[in-house]
Formats: structure tokens, C-alpha cells, sequence
């Protein structure tokens, strides 16, 4: 798929934990396009088409040296511009311009390297809960998925799936019957309200079921929040981010970013839980067929709907009026 003049190059996607910089060049993928993300000198996260303009080869498979990216094929090393300042088979020549790797946009937030392809005016997605200085974060993932981002958003918004695919855990068996929400479209995104779901376990700490309360934001085309109900005591709502990287339009890689009021449980434990969560919704979405969402008048006779899927429609509808079409058919 061409995404040169497509509306999802010109948003901002995550595309690699920030972490994961510190041990050197981290190849990735965004909307079919190979890219390598990497620190400069400053500590600043870099990202380019991973491909060296002299002969092509992976510049994911170089290393930093002097806070320079450099290649593994014949040495040349890059700037955090893309300028090539080193060609070590001629030391005393001062490359072109021409010489220089290609960049593209990248910055840091929510505790993961986000990138563009192309400039916009889209802002980052705004995970509000993040600033709530009474809640921490915790960011859990990659998970690869092999199916499209946004299938990967409709199962996060879809409440009836609970008892089935997260018996014990987020539904039960037992409790089928999905009670009516509120869902609304605007230029922002898509807004549930009114959600309530019956939960053994709505969280690591749970020791019995108990209704709870949710409300849903989808605020970018692969990037939704859930908010749980308030804390009566605490005065605050806990948050559950789920961020999508649309590697191709059938391939994804997907960080949940929990802003959480849990003080007893370390990191490894809350990871742990959400690691098997997502486990049972994984390969679920995987057997989707077809695996992109379909979106367009003739795809979308390939499936039906019922008054559960409220919330799904409504993205479905804002999906077709911003204009998105990655990942679906």
C-alpha cells in the first residue's frame, strides 16, 4: 500500500519502547516503511529509513559510535540530522549533502519513541492520566499481533467478548448480557460512556467480582484509553492506554501503558497481568479473516452487527470520516 500521500503518514505512531535505545540501533517498522531508531550524542532518539544511501544496506544493523549511527557495510557514519560526517575509506573527504540518510520525525512520550513519516498537524495522542501525579505508569508490551491495527482497537473497545475470551479474569461465563452504553463521534474521536461490565478480576489486586464501571477514548486512529470507574476515596480514576503501531496494513505492535493506584504491586507483577490478558486476546485476533478491518461499503457485507457493538460501529463510522484506510479494506 502507498502511503505517500495517505492521512496516517502525516500522524505520529509508536514505533519502539525508549528503553530499548540504550542497547543500540532498534530496527522497526511503520506503515510498510523499514526504519531504524537510535540515541545521537545527546541522548536524543533518532529515527531514519533503514537503508544506507551508499549501498543500501540496514543501518539497524550498524552501532553508535561518538553518538554517530554507522554503517555496517562499509563504515559511514551519520549524524542525528541524517548528515554523513565520516566515510573512513576516504577520511579527509567532507561528504555532500547527497550522502545524507534520510530522517524522519521522532520524539519521546508515555515512555515510548514515536515517529512520522511525513509533517502534519496532527498533535501527539494525549494520554491525560499520565500527568495525574497520584497514579504511576507502568508501560507493558511489545506484543506483535499478526493482524491489523485497527482490529486490534475494536477488541479493545468490545465489552461482550469479556466473558468468553477472558473467562475468570475480566467476564464470566456466566454473566453474558452486555448492559448499554453511550457512544459519540466528534473531531476528536470517539467517546463511550455508560460502560459496565460484571469482573472476577478487573485488576492484579481483585479477590472478588464486583461491577465496574468504564468509559472509552479512541483519540487517534490505533490509540484508545480506558478510564475505570472513580475511586470514591481517592478522588481519581485509574487508565489504561493502549497504543498500536501499524507495521503493515496486517502486522502490529502493540504497548498498553497503565497509569495505575496500585502501590503494592511491583512493575514485573502488573506487566505480568496485563501479558496475560493479552495472551488470550491475541490469538483470537489472529484468526480474524479477514485480518484488515473492513471498512468499505462492499467489505463491510462481510460481516454483521448486533446492539453490543455500539461502541465498534462508532469507530468504524469515525475511521470512514477522517478518512483513515490503513490496515483496513
Amino acid at each position: 500500500m502507498d502511503t505517500s500521500h495517505c492521512v496516517e503518514a502525516t500522524l505520529w505512531h509508536p514505533v519502539a519502547a525508549a528503553a530499548e535505545l540504550e542497547r543500540g540501533p532498534r530496527a522497526v517498522t511503520l506503515l510498510g516503511e523499514d526504519l531504524v531508531a537510535w540515541r545521537d550524542d545527546q541522548g536524543r532518539a533518532r529515527v531514519f529509513v533503514d537503508r544506507c544511501p551508499h549501498r543500501g544496506a540496514r543501518l539497524s544493523l550498524g552501532s553508535v559510535q561518538d553518538g554517530r549511527l554507522a554503517c555496517p557495510y562499509h563504515g559511514w557514519q551519520f549524524e542525528g540530522s541524517g548528515r554523513c560526517s565520516r566515510m573512513p575509506a576516504q577520511p579527509g573527504f567532507e561528504p555532500p549533502a547527497s550522502h545524507a540518510a534520510r530522517s524522519v520525525e521522532a520524539c519521546e512520550a508515555h515512555g515510548l519513541v514515536w515517529a512520522r513519516l511525513q509533517a502534519g498537524s496532527a498533535a501527539l495522542p494525549d494520554f491525560a492520566a499520565a500527568a495525574d501525579t497520584r497514579l504511576r505508569q507502568v508501560l507493558c508490551g511489545p506484543y506483535d499481533v499478526a493482524t491489523s491495527a485497527p482490529r486490534i482497537v475494536e477488541n479493545f473497545l468490545d465489552q461482550a467478548h469479556f466473558p468468553f475470551v477472558h473467562d475468570g479474569w475480566l467476564g464470566e461465563a456466566g454473566v453474558t448480557e452486555t448492559p448499554p452504553c453511550q457512544a459519540r463521534e466528534d473531531a476528536a474521536g470517539v467517546h463511550v460512556t455508560g460502560c459496565r461490565a460484571w469482573q472476577p478480576r478487573s485488576n492484579r489486586l481483585s479477590t472478588e467480582g464486583s461491577w465496574v464501571s468504564y468509559d472509552y477514548s479512541v483519540i487517534a486512529p490505533y490509540t484508545a484509553v480506558l478510564h475505570k470507574a472513580p475511586d470514591a476515596q481517592a478522588g481519581h480514576r485509574e487508565a489504561i492506554a493502549l497504543f498500536v503501531c501499524p507495521m503493515t496494513p496486517e502486522h502490529s505492535r502493540v504497548w498498553f501503558v497503565q497509569a495505575t493506584a496500585d502501590g503494592v504491586s511491583g512493575d514485573a507483577d502488573l506487566r505480568a497481568f496485563q501479558d496475560a490478558i493479552f495472551g488470550q486476546d491475541k490469538p483470537v485476533l489472529e484468526s480474524q479473516r479477514p485480518r484488515l478491518l473492513p471498512l468499505s461499503e462492499a467489505a463491510s457485507a462481510l460481516e454483521v452487527h448486533g446492539a453490543a457493538d455500539l461502541a465498534t460501529m462508532a469507530y468504524r463510522r469515525w475511521l470512514r470520516r477522517t478518512g483513515v484506510r490503513f490496515g483496513t479494506c
